[in-house]
């Protein structure tokens, strides 16, 4: 690699508690061009970018900025370089004018810097009121002021995140044109996306990033759409953690005991004409004693359909019935008073009390059932102790903080706390992001152990290789709507891949 480069990247490493993300990563952007980076949710795009712009620091491996060695401690480090992130969703102050979001923490002459705005606006042909409200901005417009944002402090290294997920037609066509005219000026731009169309039309190099690797990259004009989807789709001789000698987990059988128990054919949980925050038009039934899994991308929509079934989210059309009641109008507590809970994504902001113990945690979901003049400290003694036992929680003391567990210890304790509401229908999303491939195989163990139990399982997952390990069924989302159902014979990680990114389109059944 020469100074000719903007941004050099070779040989980076990053890891969190443990569990390797970024594993040697080297890339390298020129002035004016577009650089493509593609790869499934998990593969370490957001952790390689946020070390770019100096939120995280790597554990090891160089980065260069026009030829000079960098090591960034905060974003205004990197925005001095001239590296600016355009993120998913734009961090719009909705009070502020358009003009003071764009020059917060900036202080410079603000004669000047107002000169600089304009010059920018008027270069790149835009109308845009700096005077107007930034709570009244559509969401392509509050990435024009992300953008402007990035020029004012005279970035050359722009980073656009999924920049098309929430945008129109008309919008994107204006986004493409910003791009080509800040290339032709020597901005050189790193562009994340899900979406194989929008790579060949613009990009100059595109790298795919699989598991913390770079699996392939090279000129846009050496690639096809099979050629990428070869880069996202891992080598099956290879599954990390899935098809090891030590791994519990095998292709998954149908439970015939549960087929004969299930005669009646009655849906454990059943999903019709669904709408809602970024998913329409879906339809699902999963049974008894079955996995079914959700495949899909960023903005596909499928913790959007989980939050809106277990009643997080409001459902602007449709029915979720459970057995066969119709819950649409029930509250979350009534939903999992009636046998249906869900294991959020985010357990940290969502599914744990990390200051308190783990007995106080597990028996949060079923304190209102439990009678007497005082919360009866035997019976919270034995639940607790119970899901201790049967998940293989590690810990000291059923007392022990939580957050003073490990990550794949954590997510026990937050299965067990929605386990212990006694479920008929689980929703689990992302269950193993974060944790060590021991904790993982614990994890598949227990969710094995719930379908065998006759419990529905929902299951939402990035990683393909496990929906299809895991799974009896699998619907695939694109951009909102479900695009295939495969039944057991046709799941493989090939074919979820293809539909997932949108290659391959289909019917869902």
């Amino acid at each position: 690699m020469s100074e000719s480069y903007l941004l050099e990247i070779e040989k980076l490493h990053k890891q969190f508690s443990g569990v390797p993300v970024l594993k040697g990563v080297d890339m390298a952007l020129k002035a004016g061009e577009v650089y493509a980076i593609v790869g499934g949710n998990g593969a370490g795009k957001s952790t390689l970018m946020k070390i770019i712009t100096g939120l995280y620091k790597p554990d090891s491996g160089v980065i260069k900025v026009r030829g000079k060695q960098v090591s960034f401690s905060n974003t205004h480090e990197a925005h001095l370089h001239g590296i600016y992130l355009v993120p998913q969703e734009p961090l719009i102050f909705p009070n502020m004018t358009v003009e003071e979001n764009i020059i917060i923490g900036l202080t410079d002459n603000i004669t000047k810097i107002r000169k600089k705005i304009d010059d920018i606006i008027e270069k790149l042909g835009w109308r845009l009121d700096l005077q107007r409200k930034a709570h009244s901005l559509a969401i392509a417009e509050q990435q024009l002021v992300e953008i402007i944002r990035g020029l004012v402090r005279e970035a050359d290294i722009l980073i656009l995140d999924e920049p098309t997920s929430t945008l129109t037609f008309g919008e994107i066509e204006s986004l493409f044109k910003t791009i080509k005219q800040l290339t032709s000026e020597g901005v050189g731009i790193f562009y994340i996306t899900h979406r194989f169309p929008e790579i060949f039309a613009l990009a100059d190099k595109v790298a795919v990033l699989r598991d913390g690797v770079i699996s392939a990259h090279g000129p846009i004009s050496e690639f096809t759409y099979d050629k990428l989807l070869e880069g996202l789709v891992p080598d099956n001789s290879n599954i990390d953690g899935l098809n090891s000698e030590t791994t519990y987990l095998t292709k998954n059988e149908t439970n015939p005991t549960i087929l004969k128990n299930n005669a009646s054919n009655v849906p454990a949980l059943s999903v019709s004409k669904l709408s809602g925050k970024n998913f329409s038009d879906i339809y699902l039934q999963i049974f008894p004693g079955e996995i079914l899994g959700i495949a899909g991308v960023v903005g596909a929509g499928r913790t959007e359909l989980a939050e809106a079934i277990f009643g997080i989210e409001p459902i602007e059309e449709g029915t979720v019935i459970l057995g066969e009641k119709e819950i649409n109008k029930l509250s979350i507590r009534q939903r999992i008073n009636n046998g249906l809970v869900y294991v959020p994504e985010d357990r940290h902001s969502h599914g744990i009390f990390s200051i308190t113990s783990i007995k106080k945690n597990i028996t949060s979901t079923i304190l209102h059932r439990l009678q007497g003049l005082l919360l009866p400290f035997r019976r919270e003694q034995e639940i607790s102790s119970k899901y201790v036992e049967d998940l293989k929680i590690k810990t000291t003391s059923i007392d022990q903080e939580l957050q003073k567990l490990s990550g794949g210890n954590q997510q026990k304790v937050v299965l067990s706390k929605y386990l212990a509401a006694k479920p008929k229908v689980i929703i689990l999303d992302e269950p193993t992001r974060g944790i060590d491939a021991n904790a993982r195989n614990d994890i598949y163990k227990i969710i094995q152990n719930l379908k065998n139990e006759g419990l529905a399982v929902l299951l939402i997952s990035s990683d393909m290789e496990e929906i299809e390990k895991l799974s009896d069924r699998v619907i695939v989302m694109h951009e909102g709507k479900i695009v295939k159902t495969l039944e057991k014979s046709e799941i493989t990680v090939d074919e979820i891949t293809k539909f997932a990114f949108g290659v391959k389109k289909g019917v869902s059944a």
